[in-house]
């Protein structure tokens, strides 16, 4: 498969959160750190080594590629844990428990991946959660595939187009280190009287020259 055709996986999960974020880093190549981005990135700095050791009786790899032809999708798996001769892949999350359909549909390509490579169902994965030490057991149900598989198609035919959607200025803002790029407060194109108090308040108090 032509590599401009894959998608990376970690634009699904990007897609699911936010449709502009996922285009502003994969269509117009834009990308800020903040202090959770870099948090992650040191995370899987760790995570994202290519070796196997054991745990729990189980066997681990870590920083496994995986990808899907039929699909066209690519990435890595933080761990995968065999079970038996069954993958169970696991992500990894700076933070506390939290339900995430974004960190689901990402999990759930990725068993989709390892069901193309090596020939067998996978039922199940789980989020571990740094903060809190704990997983959350992940259940690859039909509604969660059919969900990915949307996502997919959605992502693709985004970058097909090179569309970047309109900012949505709610609460996915808050953390986003994209919002100096995105201006998602100049969303919902305000009045003249908001649009100068919005100037004011970026400014610290100085409002320019009308014109």
């Amino acid at each position: 498969m032509e590599d401009d055709w894959l998608i990376p996986i970690s634009a699904l999960q990007h897609y699911a959160y936010c449709p502009r974020q996922c285009a502003l880093i994969h269509v117009e190549q834009t990308f800020l750190e903040n202090e959770l981005t870099m948090n992650g990135h040191l995370l899987h700095h760790r995570v994202d080594e290519d070796h196997v050791f054991s745990a729990r009786g189980h066997k681990i790899v870590t920083g496994m590629r995986v990808w899907s032809d039929r699909l066209g999708i690519i990435g890595r798996c933080d761990v995968v844990e065999w079970h038996g001769e069954i993958p169970y892949p696991i992500e990894f999350k700076h933070g506390k428990v939290r339900r995430s359909r974004a960190q689901q549909i990402q999990l759930c390509a990725q068993a989709l991946c390892l069901e193309e490579m090596f020939q067998t169902d996978v039922p199940e994965g789980a989020v571990f959660h740094i903060h809190s030490h704990r997983r959350s057991r992940v259940t690859f149900d039909e509604a969660l595939r059919a969900q990915t598989l949307d996502v997919i198609a959605r992502v693709r035919d985004m970058l097909a187009r090179n569309e970047v959607p309109q900012p949505v200025a709610d609460r996915r803002c808050v953390h986003c280190s994209l919002q100096p790029a995105c201006l998602p407060h100049w969303a919902k194109q305000p009045s003249d009287a908001a649009f100068w108090r919005m100037i004011e308040q970026d400014l610290g108090g100085e409002v320019p020259c009308r014109l």
